[in-house]
Protein backbone atom coordinates (compact mmCIF):
# COMPACT_ATOMS: atom_id res chain seq x y z
CA UNK A 1 0.00 0.00 0.00
CA UNK A 2 1.14 3.54 -0.83
CA UNK A 3 0.33 6.12 2.01
CA UNK A 4 0.67 10.01 1.57
CA UNK A 5 -1.27 11.31 4.58
CA UNK A 6 0.16 14.74 4.97
CA UNK A 7 -1.83 17.89 6.87
CA UNK A 8 -1.37 21.37 5.35
CA UNK A 9 0.28 23.46 8.07
CA UNK A 10 1.75 27.15 6.67
CA UNK A 11 4.80 26.34 9.29
CA UNK A 12 8.31 27.68 7.97
CA UNK A 13 11.55 25.51 8.64
CA UNK A 14 13.38 28.05 10.86
CA UNK A 15 10.49 28.12 12.99
CA UNK A 16 12.05 24.80 14.45
CA UNK A 17 16.18 25.76 14.48
CA UNK A 18 17.07 25.87 17.96
CA UNK A 19 20.92 26.49 19.32
CA UNK A 20 23.30 24.02 20.35
CA UNK A 21 26.12 23.37 21.43
CA UNK A 22 28.70 21.34 19.17
CA UNK A 23 30.26 19.50 22.15
CA UNK A 24 26.64 18.01 23.10
CA UNK A 25 26.52 16.15 19.76
CA UNK A 26 27.00 12.76 21.04
CA UNK A 27 30.23 11.19 19.05
CA UNK A 28 30.21 7.74 20.89
CA UNK A 29 27.99 5.54 22.36
CA UNK A 30 27.95 5.31 26.50
CA UNK A 31 30.29 3.10 27.70
CA UNK A 32 27.85 0.39 28.59
CA UNK A 33 24.87 -0.20 26.60
CA UNK A 34 21.91 1.22 28.84
CA UNK A 35 22.93 3.59 30.99
CA UNK A 36 21.71 6.75 28.74
CA UNK A 37 19.63 9.55 30.37
CA UNK A 38 15.77 10.36 30.17
CA UNK A 39 14.04 13.07 30.28
CA UNK A 40 10.58 12.29 30.31
CA UNK A 41 7.96 14.66 28.85
CA UNK A 42 4.15 14.75 29.96
CA UNK A 43 2.37 15.69 26.14
CA UNK A 44 -0.37 16.98 28.13
CA UNK A 45 0.91 19.60 30.49
CA UNK A 46 4.51 19.89 29.46
CA UNK A 47 5.64 18.67 33.02
CA UNK A 48 9.37 17.40 32.25
CA UNK A 49 11.31 15.12 34.65
CA UNK A 50 15.19 13.96 34.82
CA UNK A 51 15.69 10.11 34.89
CA UNK A 52 17.64 7.42 33.62
CA UNK A 53 16.88 5.29 30.74
CA UNK A 54 16.94 2.31 32.97
CA UNK A 55 13.66 3.50 34.88
CA UNK A 56 11.56 3.26 31.23
CA UNK A 57 10.89 -0.11 32.16
CA UNK A 58 8.64 1.44 35.76
CA UNK A 59 7.14 4.67 33.38
CA UNK A 60 5.34 2.13 31.15
CA UNK A 61 2.38 0.49 31.70
CA UNK A 62 1.93 -2.69 32.70
CA UNK A 63 -0.94 -3.93 30.14
CA UNK A 64 0.38 -1.37 27.28
CA UNK A 65 2.03 -2.85 24.07
CA UNK A 66 5.56 -1.87 23.03
CA UNK A 67 6.34 -1.60 19.50
CA UNK A 68 10.12 -1.65 18.04
CA UNK A 69 11.46 -1.54 14.56
CA UNK A 70 13.64 -4.68 14.10
CA UNK A 71 15.75 -3.51 10.82
CA UNK A 72 18.97 -4.03 10.99
CA UNK A 73 21.56 -1.71 9.65
CA UNK A 74 23.66 -2.90 6.56
CA UNK A 75 27.67 -2.09 6.37
CA UNK A 76 26.20 0.17 2.94
CA UNK A 77 28.65 2.44 3.02
CA UNK A 78 31.64 0.96 1.04
CA UNK A 79 34.54 2.47 -1.53
CA UNK A 80 35.99 1.84 -4.92
CA UNK A 81 38.10 2.94 -7.61
CA UNK A 82 36.66 5.24 -10.72
CA UNK A 83 38.35 4.29 -14.05
CA UNK A 84 39.90 7.41 -13.50
CA UNK A 85 41.89 6.43 -10.40
CA UNK A 86 39.58 8.32 -7.99
CA UNK A 87 38.58 7.05 -5.01
CA UNK A 88 35.18 7.32 -4.14
CA UNK A 89 32.56 6.32 -1.60
CA UNK A 90 29.00 4.77 -1.99
CA UNK A 91 26.21 4.42 0.12
CA UNK A 92 24.15 1.50 -1.22
CA UNK A 93 20.25 2.42 -0.17
CA UNK A 94 18.43 -0.38 -2.06
CA UNK A 95 18.26 -3.03 -4.40
CA UNK A 96 16.55 -2.42 -7.02
CA UNK A 97 16.61 -5.49 -9.81
CA UNK A 98 18.94 -7.01 -12.42
CA UNK A 99 22.05 -6.40 -9.67
CA UNK A 100 21.33 -2.35 -9.76
CA UNK A 101 21.22 -0.52 -6.39
CA UNK A 102 20.29 3.48 -5.54
CA UNK A 103 23.01 4.60 -4.22
CA UNK A 104 24.21 8.16 -2.89
CA UNK A 105 28.07 8.88 -4.25
CA UNK A 106 30.53 10.91 -3.12
CA UNK A 107 31.18 14.68 -5.70
CA UNK A 108 27.78 13.16 -7.09
CA UNK A 109 28.23 15.65 -10.20
CA UNK A 110 31.16 14.30 -11.55
CA UNK A 111 30.04 10.72 -11.38
CA UNK A 112 27.97 10.61 -14.46
CA UNK A 113 26.30 7.90 -16.54
CA UNK A 114 28.68 5.35 -17.89
CA UNK A 115 31.14 5.90 -15.52
CA UNK A 116 32.82 2.78 -14.39
CA UNK A 117 33.83 1.34 -10.67
CA UNK A 118 36.14 -1.25 -9.14
CA UNK A 119 35.24 -2.48 -5.66
CA UNK A 120 36.61 -5.33 -4.24
CA UNK A 121 36.27 -8.58 -4.55
CA UNK A 122 36.72 -7.87 -7.94
CA UNK A 123 33.41 -6.58 -8.50
CA UNK A 124 32.66 -3.64 -10.69
CA UNK A 125 29.86 -1.31 -11.50
CA UNK A 126 28.37 1.23 -13.54
CA UNK A 127 26.55 4.60 -13.35
CA UNK A 128 23.01 3.53 -15.61
CA UNK A 129 20.70 6.44 -14.44
CA UNK A 130 20.17 9.50 -12.21
CA UNK A 131 17.64 10.53 -9.79
CA UNK A 132 16.14 13.83 -8.88
CA UNK A 133 16.79 13.37 -5.68
CA UNK A 134 20.70 13.44 -6.87
CA UNK A 135 21.10 9.57 -5.93
CA UNK A 136 22.02 7.00 -8.96
CA UNK A 137 21.29 3.79 -9.97
CA UNK A 138 24.47 1.67 -10.32
CA UNK A 139 24.97 -1.52 -12.36
CA UNK A 140 26.54 -4.91 -10.81
CA UNK A 141 28.22 -7.43 -13.01
CA UNK A 142 27.35 -9.56 -9.94
CA UNK A 143 24.83 -10.12 -6.76
CA UNK A 144 26.11 -8.18 -3.92
CA UNK A 145 25.33 -10.83 -0.81
CA UNK A 146 25.25 -9.48 2.60
CA UNK A 147 28.56 -11.36 3.37
CA UNK A 148 30.16 -8.75 1.02
CA UNK A 149 28.99 -6.03 2.75
CA UNK A 150 29.70 -7.49 5.67
CA UNK A 151 33.18 -7.91 4.87
CA UNK A 152 34.14 -4.85 2.66
CA UNK A 153 31.70 -2.03 3.92
CA UNK A 154 31.61 0.25 6.85
CA UNK A 155 28.90 1.16 9.04
CA UNK A 156 27.12 4.46 8.07
CA UNK A 157 27.54 6.10 11.19
CA UNK A 158 25.54 10.16 10.61
CA UNK A 159 27.40 12.81 9.08
CA UNK A 160 27.22 14.93 12.22
CA UNK A 161 29.32 12.02 14.22
CA UNK A 162 33.24 13.08 13.28
CA UNK A 163 34.82 10.32 13.23
CA UNK A 164 35.36 6.91 10.92
CA UNK A 165 33.83 4.26 12.03
CA UNK A 166 35.11 1.22 14.29
CA UNK A 167 34.64 -2.22 15.60
CA UNK A 168 32.70 -1.34 17.97
CA UNK A 169 29.96 0.38 15.83
CA UNK A 170 28.90 -2.79 14.53
CA UNK A 171 27.61 -4.06 17.48
CA UNK A 172 26.69 -0.96 19.60
CA UNK A 173 25.01 1.02 16.31
CA UNK A 174 22.20 -2.10 16.18
CA UNK A 175 19.42 -2.23 18.67
CA UNK A 176 19.74 -5.76 20.33
CA UNK A 177 16.54 -6.92 18.55
CA UNK A 178 17.84 -6.25 15.23
CA UNK A 179 16.73 -8.71 11.94
CA UNK A 180 15.78 -7.61 8.56
CA UNK A 181 18.79 -6.11 6.79
CA UNK A 182 18.22 -2.55 4.73
CA UNK A 183 18.71 0.61 7.06
CA UNK A 184 21.21 2.82 5.98
CA UNK A 185 20.77 4.75 9.68
CA UNK A 186 19.42 2.91 13.17
CA UNK A 187 16.29 3.33 14.35
CA UNK A 188 18.59 4.98 17.01
CA UNK A 189 15.53 4.73 19.84
CA UNK A 190 16.27 1.30 20.40
CA UNK A 191 19.29 1.40 20.79
CA UNK A 192 18.93 2.18 24.44
CA UNK A 193 17.41 -1.16 25.23
CA UNK A 194 19.65 -4.20 26.52
CA UNK A 195 18.09 -7.69 26.46
CA UNK A 196 17.76 -7.31 30.73
CA UNK A 197 15.46 -4.22 29.97
CA UNK A 198 13.63 -6.44 27.40
CA UNK A 199 13.12 -9.31 29.38
CA UNK A 200 11.37 -6.82 32.36
CA UNK A 201 9.29 -5.05 30.01
CA UNK A 202 7.93 -8.19 29.38
CA UNK A 203 7.72 -9.57 32.82
CA UNK A 204 6.25 -6.75 33.64
CA UNK A 205 3.16 -7.87 31.29
CA UNK A 206 4.40 -5.31 28.63
CA UNK A 207 3.55 -6.93 25.44
CA UNK A 208 6.42 -6.42 22.51
CA UNK A 209 5.60 -6.58 18.48
CA UNK A 210 8.23 -5.65 15.74
CA UNK A 211 7.54 -3.83 13.06
CA UNK A 212 9.92 -3.21 10.15
CA UNK A 213 10.82 -0.07 8.47
CA UNK A 214 14.36 0.56 6.82
CA UNK A 215 15.54 4.03 7.26
CA UNK A 216 16.35 5.49 3.94
CA UNK A 217 18.68 8.82 3.29
CA UNK A 218 16.37 10.90 4.43
CA UNK A 219 17.48 10.78 8.09
CA UNK A 220 20.41 12.23 6.37
CA UNK A 221 18.65 15.08 4.55
CA UNK A 222 18.32 18.37 5.72
CA UNK A 223 14.82 20.29 5.05
CA UNK A 224 15.97 22.61 2.42
CA UNK A 225 12.65 24.41 1.73
CA UNK A 226 11.40 27.78 3.54
CA UNK A 227 8.11 26.33 4.33
CA UNK A 228 7.49 22.48 5.62
CA UNK A 229 4.29 22.40 3.28
CA UNK A 230 7.17 22.59 0.46
CA UNK A 231 9.76 19.56 1.53
CA UNK A 232 9.26 16.52 -0.40
CA UNK A 233 9.53 13.67 1.87
CA UNK A 234 11.41 10.94 1.21
CA UNK A 235 9.86 6.98 0.73
CA UNK A 236 10.58 4.31 2.58
CA UNK A 237 9.48 1.19 2.62
CA UNK A 238 7.71 -0.79 5.84
CA UNK A 239 5.85 -4.25 6.53
CA UNK A 240 3.55 -5.06 9.44
CA UNK A 241 3.10 -8.71 9.80
CA UNK A 242 -0.71 -10.09 10.73
CA UNK A 243 0.54 -10.79 14.63
CA UNK A 244 1.37 -7.32 15.28
CA UNK A 245 -1.94 -6.10 13.75
CA UNK A 246 -3.96 -8.07 15.36
CA UNK A 247 -2.13 -7.10 19.22
CA UNK A 248 -2.17 -3.66 18.34
CA UNK A 249 -5.92 -3.38 17.12
CA UNK A 250 -6.93 -5.89 20.28
CA UNK A 251 -5.48 -3.30 22.72
CA UNK A 252 -6.93 -0.56 21.26
CA UNK A 253 -10.52 -1.96 21.61
CA UNK A 254 -9.57 -2.73 25.15
CA UNK A 255 -8.24 1.04 25.76
CA UNK A 256 -4.57 -0.33 26.43
CA UNK A 257 -1.59 2.21 25.57
CA UNK A 258 0.62 1.85 21.79
CA UNK A 259 3.96 2.89 22.62
CA UNK A 260 6.50 3.23 19.62
CA UNK A 261 10.13 3.30 19.72
CA UNK A 262 11.08 5.92 18.00
CA UNK A 263 9.78 7.82 14.72
CA UNK A 264 10.26 5.39 12.54
CA UNK A 265 7.53 3.30 14.33
CA UNK A 266 5.53 5.84 14.85
CA UNK A 267 6.06 6.57 11.06
CA UNK A 268 4.87 2.65 10.18
CA UNK A 269 2.05 2.50 12.44
CA UNK A 270 0.51 5.68 11.10
CA UNK A 271 1.39 5.05 7.72
CA UNK A 272 -0.26 1.92 8.25
CA UNK A 273 -3.40 2.64 9.75
CA UNK A 274 -6.73 2.76 7.90
CA UNK A 275 -9.32 4.78 10.01
CA UNK A 276 -7.70 3.77 13.31
CA UNK A 277 -7.41 0.40 12.75
CA UNK A 278 -3.46 -1.21 11.57
CA UNK A 279 -3.57 -2.64 8.27
CA UNK A 280 -1.19 -6.01 7.45
CA UNK A 281 0.77 -6.01 5.20
CA UNK A 282 4.06 -4.24 3.02
CA UNK A 283 4.05 -0.65 2.06
CA UNK A 284 5.66 2.37 0.92
CA UNK A 285 5.19 5.33 3.02
CA UNK A 286 6.38 9.24 2.59
CA UNK A 287 4.41 10.10 5.31
CA UNK A 288 5.81 13.59 7.28
CA UNK A 289 3.77 14.64 10.35
CA UNK A 290 3.62 17.69 11.01
CA UNK A 291 2.07 19.68 13.93
CA UNK A 292 -1.82 19.50 13.08
CA UNK A 293 -1.35 15.84 12.38
CA UNK A 294 -4.05 13.32 14.14
CA UNK A 295 -2.25 10.61 15.84
CA UNK A 296 -4.87 7.58 14.99
CA UNK A 297 -2.34 4.97 16.68
CA UNK A 298 0.43 5.77 19.02
CA UNK A 299 -0.30 7.07 22.86
CA UNK A 300 3.12 7.16 23.87
CA UNK A 301 6.35 7.43 22.06
CA UNK A 302 10.56 6.77 23.41
CA UNK A 303 12.58 9.12 21.13
CA UNK A 304 16.34 10.65 21.01
CA UNK A 305 17.13 14.48 20.36
CA UNK A 306 16.57 15.46 17.01
CA UNK A 307 18.63 17.72 15.33
CA UNK A 308 17.85 21.35 14.40
CA UNK A 309 15.37 21.46 11.26
CA UNK A 310 14.46 18.36 10.66
CA UNK A 311 11.53 16.63 9.77
CA UNK A 312 11.94 14.12 13.05
CA UNK A 313 11.89 17.50 15.07
CA UNK A 314 8.40 18.23 13.51
CA UNK A 315 7.60 15.05 14.29
CA UNK A 316 8.04 15.23 17.75
CA UNK A 317 6.41 18.85 18.07
CA UNK A 318 3.40 17.77 16.36
CA UNK A 319 2.69 14.74 19.18
CA UNK A 320 3.68 16.42 21.95
CA UNK A 321 3.37 20.65 20.83
CA UNK A 322 6.41 22.54 19.75
CA UNK A 323 5.91 24.59 22.88
CA UNK A 324 6.48 21.59 24.95
CA UNK A 325 9.07 20.03 23.10
CA UNK A 326 11.24 23.19 22.56
CA UNK A 327 10.94 23.79 26.58
CA UNK A 328 12.50 20.57 26.96
CA UNK A 329 15.36 20.35 24.59
CA UNK A 330 15.93 24.07 26.16
CA UNK A 331 16.43 21.96 29.49
CA UNK A 332 18.06 19.41 27.78
CA UNK A 333 20.85 21.86 26.92
CA UNK A 334 20.79 23.53 29.90
CA UNK A 335 21.72 19.72 31.57
CA UNK A 336 24.06 18.79 29.39
CA UNK A 337 21.82 15.30 27.71
CA UNK A 338 23.57 14.25 24.80
CA UNK A 339 22.17 14.58 21.47
CA UNK A 340 21.33 12.76 18.40
CA UNK A 341 21.96 8.95 17.36
CA UNK A 342 24.20 8.09 20.37
CA UNK A 343 23.15 10.60 22.48
CA UNK A 344 19.93 10.35 25.29
CA UNK A 345 16.58 10.08 24.88
CA UNK A 346 13.21 11.28 25.77
CA UNK A 347 10.04 9.36 26.71
CA UNK A 348 7.05 11.45 25.39
CA UNK A 349 3.83 10.07 27.87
Amino acid sequence: MNNIKTIMSGLKTKDFDFELPVELIAQTPADKRGEDRLLVLDRKTGVYEDKLISSFVDLIDANGVLVVNNSRVRKARVFAISETGGKVEFLFLEEMKDHTWNCMVTKAKKQRIGKKYTFDNDLHGEIVGDKEDGTKYVKFDNEISEDWFLKFGHVPLPPYIKREDSFSDETRYQTVYAKTEGSVAAPTAGLHFTEDMMQKIRAKGVQIVEVTLHVGMGTFMPVRAEGLDDHDMHWERYSVSEETAKVINDARKQGRKIVATGTTSVRTLESASKDGVLQAGLGRTNLFIKPGYKFEIVDQLLTNFHTPESTLLVLVSAFATKQYIFDAYQHAVEERYHFFSYGDAMFLK
